[in-house]
């Protein structure tokens, strides 16, 4: 466990209400400050060393990896040379399109996943494929109706998040059994059988969120 401050919270080490690297992230010179990093770190060398080469200070290769200075044309054009890559290589992040899905109520896919039981309803929220991130994540609103019956046997590659929106709910993660009632959430490793072991009080729905590696 990580060191809690005096409340008894862990530190976040991100901000989840800014953009990485600040409000700055999409700016082009932050792109392309990633970019030159990026492509230095692949041929191995320093920053000492790249300035040995191109001629530049290493205070400029610096202020153009953190993104801190818009380098000149000519400037890009030394640094592709040096690195034997096109100079466009440098622009490629900034021009990334970023995906996002938008499902709006009721509008979710409806499907069985493997191992489900009868009125075990699944509604898939959305599904970004391949992705800057490496990370598949797919959110599910789950339906547990009077007629469902119970499955512990769901274990599957990744990470999972349950969080409860209503009835309750004996949730089984490996040997551990956990009462979930509204508002309440379970973060587990996924690769442990795991699911609902006894419906208390039904109707129940929750969101249950999985994320993997995009290679499994």
């Amino acid at each position: 466990m990580g060191k809690q401050n005096p409340e008894g919270r862990s530190p976040l080490k991100q901000d989840p209400h800014s953009l990485r690297n600040g409000e700055r992230e999409k700016v082009l010179e932050v792109a392309i400050g990633r970019e030159v990093r990026a492509f230095r770190r692949q041929k191995e060398i320093t920053v000492a060393d790249l300035a040995q080469i191109t001629g530049l200070s290493i205070g400029m290769l610096s202020k153009i990896e953190n993104g801190n200075t818009s380098p000149s044309l000519t400037t890009l054009q030394t640094l592709a040379n040096a690195l034997s890559v096109p100079m466009t290589s440098f622009f490629r992040r900034f021009e990334e399109r970023r995906e996002a899905v938008h499902t709006k109520s009721g509008e979710g896919v409806e499907l069985e996943r493997e191992g489900t039981r009868a009125n075990h309803q699944y509604n898939l929220l959305g599904h970004i494929g391949a992705n800057a991130s490496g990370v598949i994540v797919e959110p599910y609103l789950i339906t547990l109706s009077e007629e469902s019956d119970v499955f512990p046997t769901f274990q599957h590659a990744g990470i999972e998040t349950i969080y409860m929106l209503e009835g309750q709910v004996d949730y089984r993660h490996g040997d551990e059994v956990y009462p979930l009632k509204p508002g309440d959430t379970l973060f587990f490793d996924a690769d442990a059988p795991h699911g609902p072991e006894k419906l208390v009080q039904l109707p129940a729905r929750y969101l249950s969120v999985i994320s993997y590696p995009q290679n499994t």
